[in-house]
């Protein structure tokens, strides 16, 4: 059973920084894609970043150039780097993975920027 489990959410003030970790277990093989959703209170679930293969990239104009997704392969795991953070960054973050056709969802981890 494939299961995807986030970590490294938290209250930071702006400006400040933090580190999203996602692992996927129950899959021994490697993962097309993977990625950071958000959704915050009243809005809808809006993609962050993503990555495939390891290599490709892809971001969302409002994160270009503060954010940084990453992935390690061996663990099946993705990353994102987050510097630079807004109040307007504030949502829960999801992870998502693309496994053959199907997609699999975190339970998500709370994100709040705030003085």
């Amino acid at each position: 059973q494939v299961q995807v489990v986030e970590s490294g959410g938290g209250l930071v003030q702006p400006g400040g920084s933090l580190r999203l970790s996602c692992l996927v277990s129950g899959w021994p093989f490697g993962i097309n894609a993977m990625g950071w959703y958000r959704q915050a209170p009243g809005k809808e679930r809006e993609l962050v970043a993503t990555i495939a293969r390891g290599v490709s990239t892809n971001y969302a104009d409002f994160v270009k150039g503060r954010f940084t997704i990453s992935g390690d392969n061996a663990k099946n795991a993705v990353y994102l780097q987050m510097n630079s953070l807004k109040p307007e960054d504030t949502a829960v973050y999801y992870c998502n993975a693309v496994i053959i056709s199907s997609e699999y969802w975190g339970q998500g981890t709370q994100v709040t920027v705030s003085s």
